[in-house]
């Protein structure tokens, strides 16, 4: 078995404590910027501004609704402690990355830039956005498995822990990783090879649907709706919608000699 006896607080200010996972959440918001940069930079068609001002939405909508649904999620806990709904300890990446992508979604309306050919832009850099952010959950100790005596399973020993103190579970923070990294793979090798716009975006919504569909059955978790979890339902929800969207616009482009 591993064990893993880090500290989640990095650093505390005071009585404020800095945990690792919200220092890897930043990281990753960083990632996703810096990848949209660097688009930009290569000739992407999209301005710098453009893309600053997408991020800009993109932030606060992403943690609005990562936030939102996590607290529906845990309704239960939420309806008798009102006083913590608003915060930031709790969020989802189901929540954010959709939230996100309807914020960009408004903010396209209003501005010079195609929404289907950003979000084709971006969707590598989310993926890989989001290996960085597993980091902080394994760190974090939250997001953890479900027992198990695998040899690689994990033992979280420090208090400050969100997983069960001295229990071997399946480390499925770290098999996300090890996914998200293969898909952001996947998907820089599929650029360019659908139409239209929006597509590669569709095509990662669905990969990463299929997986969160299937973690969850090795992830501790609360039943949301016929014994599923939350996130399994969304991913039900998305990957109805995905699969019959591309179904019925998207086609393949061959690669140019």
């Amino acid at each position: 078995m591993i064990t893993i006896d880090i500290n989640p607080v990095a650093f505390a200010i005071g009585s404020i404590e800095v945990r690792w996972y919200g220092i890897m959440v930043a990281l990753a918001v960083l990632t996703v910027t810096l990848w949209m940069i660097r688009e930009v930079r290569k000739g992407a068609n999209l301005s710098l501004d453009s893309t600053l001002t997408a991020a800009l939405v993109a932030i606060p909508s992403g943690v609005i609704i990562s936030r939102l649904l996590h607290v529906v999620d845990k309704w239960g806990y939420y309806s008798q402690n009102p006083g913590q709904i608003i915060g930031a300890s709790g969020l989802t990446i189901y929540g954010a990355v959709l939230g996100a992508a309807l914020g960009i979604w408004i903010c396209s309306k209003f501005s010079n830039f195609r929404f289907g050919y950003l979000a084709d832009l971006i969707a590598p850099g989310i993926i890989l956005a989001q290996a960085v952010g597993r980091v902080g959950c394994t760190l974090n100790g939250c997001c953890y498995g479900i027992p198990t005596s695998l040899p690689w399973g994990v033992i979280y020993t420090h208090p400050n822990s969100f997983a069960p103190i001295g229990v071997a579970v399946h480390p499925t923070q770290v098999y996300e990783i090890i996914y998200c990294l293969i898909a952001f793979g996947v998907l820089l090798k599929l650029r360019g090879r659908f139409k239209p716009d929006g597509s590669l975006f569709l095509i990662y919504l669905s990969l990463y649907s299929v997986w969160r569909f299937s973690i969850s059955f090795l992830r501790e978790g609360t039943p949301f709706l016929f014994g599923l979890h939350q996130a399994q339902v969304i991913a039900i929800i998305v990957l109805a919608i995905t699969i019959s969207i591309m179904a019925y616009r998207t086609r393949w482009i061959k690669a140019e000699a």
